[in-house]
C-alpha cells in the first residue's frame, strides 16, 4: 500500500522559509519521480517541482531560485525548501508519485504567508 505523509507547513511572515518534507512508504523510492503541487480554494492543483530518482530536478516558473526540491532515498523522503515565500505561495501543499496508470497523494500540508 502506497502512502505518502507530508509535514512542515505553517504559518510564515512573507521573506521567510520553510521546510516541507514527505515520507514515503509502500514504494520502492529510490526509483520514482517524486513530485510536489500545490493548491488553492477553487482552484487547480499547481505543479510545483519534479525529482528524478538521479536526483536532476526542476521546478516551476512561479517559484524558480526560491524553492528547491531534493530527495534523500534512505529515508524514503523528499523536501521542498521554500525560501523568500510570498503571500501568493499561500495553498496546501502535495507530494505526488505515479505507479502504472495510478496516482499517489498524500494529505497535503498547509502553507500560510502572512504578516
Amino acid at each position: 500500500q502506497v502512502q505518502l505523509v507530508e509535514s512542515g507547513g505553517g504559518l510564515v511572515q512573507p521573506g521567510g522559509s520553510l521546510r516541507l518534507s514527505c515520507a514515503a512508504s509502500g514504494i520502492i523510492f529510490s526509483s520514482h519521480v517524486m513530485y510536489w503541487y500545490r493548491q488553492t480554494p477553487g482552484h487547480q492543483r499547481e505543479w510545483v517541482a519534479i525529482i528524478l530518482p538521479s536526483g536532476i530536478a526542476n521546478t516551476a516558473n512561479s517559484v524558480k531560485g526560491r524553492f528547491t526540491i531534493s530527495r534523500d532515498n534512505a529515508k524514503n523522503t523528499v523536501y521542498l525548501q521554500m525560501d523568500s515565500l510570498k503571500a501568493e505561495d499561500t495553498a496546501v501543499y502535495f507530494c505526488n508519485t505515479r505507479r502504472s496508470s495510478n496516482d499517489y497523494w498524500g494529505q497535503g500540508t498547509q502553507v500560510t504567508v502572512s504578516s
